[in-house]
């Protein structure tokens, strides 16, 4: 049975009794900061809290492992336009310790793909036309490296401003401590 019937049930109970009230802001990040953070449920509530960061003090783009795969991909399209368009003047990377990531074997996960109905020839074509599995799904060995890997990919994009700092820090899920990998000031 789905979840979704509760899901809207809660909703619906939440608008009319107008408990959206305590969370308005806009859509400018009010402390003008963007963080590329992992998708760890761990981490939804207790980074926030960690950093003492409110609902509109930041824009949070979160995928598995806070890892970048591509220079031209959505989250990294998320971090441009937080700095172009929403006047997000730092980014953060945020990982953490024990991330899925660094369990990630790629041929673990195309067998998976498999398993689970995916055509084999599907994923070939992908292969034959550039997209390697053993990239695009690779992880990492601790998460130190998967952020100064973030931190890089957006340091050196092309379309990405000099003068936005970008820091990187990994966060233990259980304590909320977090640990500086890379502070960057830049002059403005």
């Amino acid at each position: 049975m789905s979840i979704v019937p509760s899901l809207l049930a809660i909703n619906q109970k939440f608008v009319e009794e107008k408990r959206y009230k305590d969370f308005l802001t806009d859509k400018f990040p009010d402390k003008k900061l963007a963080i590329l953070t992992c998708m760890d449920t761990r981490l939804s509530e207790l980074l926030p809290k960690a950093l003492g960061l409110k609902n509109g003090d930041a824009k949070f783009i979160k995928n598995a492992g806070a890892i970048l795969t591509q220079p031209f991909g959505s989250a990294m399209r998320s971090i441009l336009v937080a700095v172009y368009a929403l006047n997000a003047h730092e980014v953060i990377v945020i990982g953490h310790h024990g991330c899925g990531m660094t369990e990630i074997d790629p041929v673990q996960m195309v067998d998976k793909f498999v398993a689970r109905g995916i055509d084999p020839l599907a994923i070939k074509t992908l292969e034959d036309s550039g997209i390697r599995m053993d990239k695009f799904l690779k992880g990492f060995q601790r998460p130190e490296e998967g952020v100064m890997h973030s931190v890089r990919m957006i340091r050196r994009h092309p379309l990405f401003p000099k003068e936005v700092p970008v820091h990187g820090f990994v966060m233990d899920p259980e304590t909320g401590a977090v640990e500086v990998i890379v502070e960057d000031y830049r002059e403005e």
